[in-house]
């Protein structure tokens, strides 16, 4: 029964998808619902409390949609609401910033790690955390982002101002010899050119979307839950709003076309499913 119920998954936004492509990509069988908090986003510009009730809000969404496992595919919610979150409900829940936090503790040589994301996320300092937590001989430097999500949004994912905006948050992270930069934000991989070009060669992208889906594999496999042929659709989308440019930029965060984005309201009702 486990195998063929759906994976559920979360993100203040559309920048999850980048997790939820990572998965399907490792574990095609596997039905996947998703939920974008489109009309309250961004996460990363609020306070803990506030992240953590519109965690709560979503998961009692998913739970209704009978899911084996839940992944909080965002880096704020992740910091704020995932203790919470395993406190309600008696699936596995898997975060985002453990599985990065792991690969960048391991892949280190210098023991000196890089850590970019919203203001929320850096500030949380879980990141931090950890990794201190694996290896208390690690120094980890942090530095916010801000303006990479719109410009992801905007899709400019190599343009000039996007290298210029990159140099400047990043100039401290290469002065200080990081040799492993964790991308704390499922919106960063798409501008992972880009921030590996300012880095340089010597630095180590971890990728949060693809460690946090090799997770995801463990714990179903380990768990005997995963899927074997689940059928019908590998992937719903519900979000709480649906603005002007939804479609394309979550065809542009999954590579591929979407049959239908459905609408959720206030009250977690599914009001509405269409394409946009």
């Amino acid at each position: 029964m486990y195998g063929k119920q759906p994976i559920g998954m979360f993100d203040s936004g559309i920048g999850g998808l980048t997790v939820l492509k990572a998965i399907m990509e490792r574990m095609p069988d596997e039905n996947i619902v998703y939920f974008g908090d489109t009309a309250r986003l961004p996460y990363g510009t609020k306070s803990g409390e506030t992240v953590t009730r519109f965690s709560e809000e979503i998961t009692r969404f998913l739970m209704r949609r009978n899911i084996k496992l839940l992944v909080i595919a965002c880096n704020t919610a992740s910091a704020y609401a995932l203790t919470r979150i395993r406190s309600m409900i008696d699936i596995p829940v898997v975060g985002v910033i453990e599985p990065g936090a792991r690969a960048a503790a391991a892949g280190t040589h210098n023991r000196k790690v890089g850590v970019i994301g919203t203001r929320a996320t850096i500030e949380s300092g879980a990141y931090l955390e950890a990794i201190q937590r694996m290896d208390p001989a690690i120094k980890v430097f942090s530095t916010a982002c801000p303006l990479f999500v719109p410009l992801v949004e905007e899709g400019w994912l190599t343009e000039d101002v996007t290298y210029e905006v990159a140099r400047r948050y990043l100039g401290h992270l290469v002065n200080c010899r990081v040799d492993a930069l964790i991308l704390g934000c499922t919106h960063y991989p798409l501008i992972k050119k880009v921030i590996g070009d300012v880095m340089g060669r010597g630095t180590a992208l971890i990728d949060s979307a693809e460690e946090t889906a090799a997770t995801v594999e463990n714990v179903l496999r380990e768990g005997g839950i995963a899927s074997g042929a689940a059928g019908g659709p590998r992937c719903e989308i519900f979000v709480s709003d649906l603005h002007l440019d939804l479609r394309l930029q979550v065809e542009r965060f999954l590579g591929f076309e979407v049959p239908r984005i459905s609408l959720v309201n206030s009250e977690f009702e599914e009001v509405e499913a269409r394409g946009v």
